[in-house]
C-alpha cells in the first residue's frame, strides 16, 4: 500500500510540474507566434529551428498567410510577429505608427521566361510593355514569331506590388493568368511555351530563362547597388512592446550568424551587404555607415 501510495504522489507530481511551470514562465510563457509573408517564411522557419536547438525553453511557431494577414495578425496583437514583404505603410488599413519594423533580409526578383523564347535581355520598357498588354508577340522585341503568355502573381502579393512598383510606374497590368505561389508560376513557365512570370531569386534555376534587364544582370551584387532596380525588404512587424522572447528572436534574425550564411545559404540577400536603403515612400539613398 505504501509503495502504491508513493507512486500516486509521484504520477500527481508529474501531472502539476508542467502547469506550475507554464505559470512561472516555462516553455508555454515563452512562446513567439509568426505569421504572413510566404517569401519570407522558409528563412524564418529555419531560422527558428537553429534557434530553439540553443534556446530549449523557447517555442516558436511559424506560418504562411501572406503579408496582408501577418500584419493585420499583429496589428490586432493576434501573433507576436507579422512577416510583410511590403512596407506596413503601403498595406491598407495599417497604421504603421503603432507597429516596430525589423528588416531581416532583402529579396531580388526579375522576369522569367520559358525556353523556347530566344531573347536574353529586355528593357525595362519593353518589359512594361509586356506586362501592360502593349507587346503581345516576341517577334516585336526581336525574338522569334510566339505569342506571349503573361502569367502575373495574385493580388494582394507582395512580390507583385514589389515587381509593378518598379516595372509598371502604376499603369494598370492587363489581364493573365495569375499564381500566388513561386514554386507554381516556376513550373507554368516551364511547361508553357511563350510564357514570362517573375520569380524571387532564390527560384531561379536551369528550367526556365532568367532575362537581363538593360543588360544588367540579376544578381545580389548589383541589387545591394540598386543596379538591379527590383527587389524588396523581407520586413519582421512587432507590437513597439514586444515580449523579451520575441525580442531576441529578431536580435537573432538581424545576427551576423543569420545574416552571414543562412540567408545567402537560401537564396536572400543580407541587410549588411546592401550599399542603399528604401523608404516607405520608394526613395533610395546611400546607405550611411554602419546603417543598415
Amino acid at each position: 500500500m505504501h509503495k502504491i501510495l508513493t507512486k500516486l504522489i509521484q504520477f500527481s507530481l508529474i501531472a502539476i510540474i508542467p502547469i506550475l511551470l507554464a505559470g512561472c514562465g516555462g516553455r508555454s510563457g515563452n512562446s513567439v507566434t509568426i505569421v504572413g509573408s510566404t517569401a519570407l517564411q522558409p528563412l524564418v522557419e529555419k531560422a527558428a529551428a537553429d534557434y530553439q536547438v540553443q534556446h530549449s525553453n523557447v517555442s516558436i511557431t511559424v506560418q504562411g498567410g501572406g503579408s496582408g494577414t501577418g500584419l493585420s495578425q499583429v496589428q490586432q496583437k493576434a501573433v507576436s510577429v507579422g512577416n510583410s514583404d511590403v512596407f506596413a505603410e503601403q498595406q491598407d488599413g495599417i497604421k504603421a505608427n503603432k507597429l516596430e519594423d525589423h528588416k531581416v533580409a532583402v529579396v531580388g526578383m526579375g522576369p522569367v521566361v520559358n525556353k523556347d523564347v530566344s531573347i536574353k535581355n529586355l528593357s525595362m520598357k519593353e518589359l512594361k510593355d509586356i506586362f501592360t498588354g502593349k507587346i503581345k508577340n516576341w517577334k516585336e522585341v526581336g525574338g522569334n514569331n510566339l505569342p506571349i503568355v503573361v502569367i502575373n502573381r495574385a493580388q494582394g502579393s507582395g512580390i507583385r506590388k514589389s515587381f509593378e512598383r518598379v516595372v509598371l510606374d502604376c499603369k494598370q497590368p492587363m489581364n493573365a493568368q495569375e499564381q500566388d505561389s513561386n514554386g507554381t508560376v516556376q513550373k507554368i513557365v516551364e511547361a508553357t511555351p511563350g510564357a514570362i512570370s517573375y520569380l524571387s531569386f532564390s527560384y531561379f534555376n536551369n528550367q526556365v530563362k532568367t532575362l537581363t534587364l538593360d543588360q544588367v544582370k540579376p544578381n545580389a551584387a548589383n541589387v545591394a547597388t540598386n543596379k538591379w532596380k527590383i527587389w524588396s525588404y523581407e520586413h519582421m512587424y512587432t507590437q513597439k512592446n514586444a515580449s523579451k522572447e520575441t525580442t531576441k528572436f529578431i536580435n537573432y534574425m538581424q545576427s551576423k550568424a543569420v545574416q552571414q550564411k543562412l540567408i545567402t545559404d537560401l537564396g536572400y540577400i543580407s541587410i549588411h551587404d546592401m550599399k542603399v536603403q528604401m523608404d516607405a515612400n520608394n526613395k533610395i539613398t546611400p546607405v550611411k555607415g554602419g546603417d543598415h
